[in-house]
């Protein structure tokens, strides 16, 4: 007869949850080391930026490259860096004191793009879409100035097939995150690390982890997104159709060409297929404060 968690001594739980957390690690390990060798995302003397946004996707994703780089078959560097947004109550000494623990080189960017979305977006309007591309703007440009070859973002599995449904039903395309994204100017090249990792393992990850999460006052708290529709609709067929979201993500990764629609991609005349279309990057205006170029990446 198994024993219930509540009836566990203290010693038994904590040792539970060691294994547990052991357990998981090894799985996201070899996930993003799949990733990595799978999509070529991190080469002999790269130097990688993580993006950390004080969420349980980006702790996970410099912990795991973190583990990583003490036995990867090629040397590379890594350093974090996080954007202070100067959001009302934002625990600045937060992400600070993490990372000193780690001893890991970091930046801490400071720009008030809190102000410019809450003055620029409408009331009860989604601040995502502006956030996002002044976000991305001031991390890319600071990318390039410090040298900085892969730019790493913590979008996970569930991230890629959200982006894919979001598209069909909002905008018409048939496109996600792709593991790897190379900008048309050359400037930067992103890469996703947690792309075949699921979110539920990330996020007990991150609880047994005990990181220090810190929550998005700014969107993370509306309940017009259109994501989170998304969201709890996987969330639903995964608990009733088990493994739904699994095929989902292999059609993802196999896809042909020919048995779509897109002259762009088959030339069904000739019976070939193409190169396709190539709009990796679009520009945006700037707004009436400046942050250097702004370039949107899948938003």
């Amino acid at each position: 007869m198994t024993a219930k968690p509540e009836q566990l001594t203290a010693s038994e739980q904590e040792r539970r949850q060691k294994l547990e957390q052991n357990k998981l690690q090894k799985r996201l390990r070899r996930e993003v080391g799949q990733a990595i060798a799978e999509f070529s995302m991190i080469e002999a003397g790269d130097k990688v930026m993580c993006c950390l946004s004080g969420g349980k996707d980006s702790y996970a994703m410099l912990d795991i490259l973190l583990n990583l780089q003490k036995s990867a078959p090629v040397d590379f560097e890594l350093i974090a860096v996080n954007l202070d947004q100067k959001q009302p109550g934002f625990p600045e000494e937060i992400l600070p004191a993490y990372l000193e623990s780690l001893g890991i080189e970091y930046h801490i960017i400071e720009k008030d793009t809190y102000s410019i979305v809450k003055e620029k977006v409408p009331e009860g309007k989604t601040t995502c879409g502006l956030c996002s591309r002044l976000r991305r703007g001031i991390l890319y440009n600071f990318a390039e100035a410090h040298g900085v070859t892969k730019i790493a973002l913590g979008h996970h599995r569930d991230d890629l097939l959200e982006t894919l449904f979001l598209n069909m039903f909002y905008g018409g395309k048939l496109k996600s995150m792709p593991p790897v994204l190379h900008s048309d100017d050359g400037r930067n090249t992103v890469i996703r690390p947690l792309a075949f990792s699921r979110e539920k393992d990330i996020a007990r990850y991150a609880e047994l982890r005990e990181f220090p999460i810190i929550p998005c006052n700014l969107c993370g708290s509306q309940e017009n997104l259109q994501r989170q529709v998304i969201k709890d609709m996987f969330q639903h067929w995964d608990k009733q159709h088990p493994g739904r979201l699994e095929t989902m993500f292999r059609a993802l990764c196999n896809v042909e060409p020919s048995h779509l629609a897109d002259p762009n991609l088959y030339d069904f005349k000739e019976g070939k297929r193409l190169g396709g279309k190539r709009q990796a990057v679009v520009q945006s205006v700037e707004p009436e404060q400046s942050f250097g170029r702004l370039d949107v990446l899948n938003l």
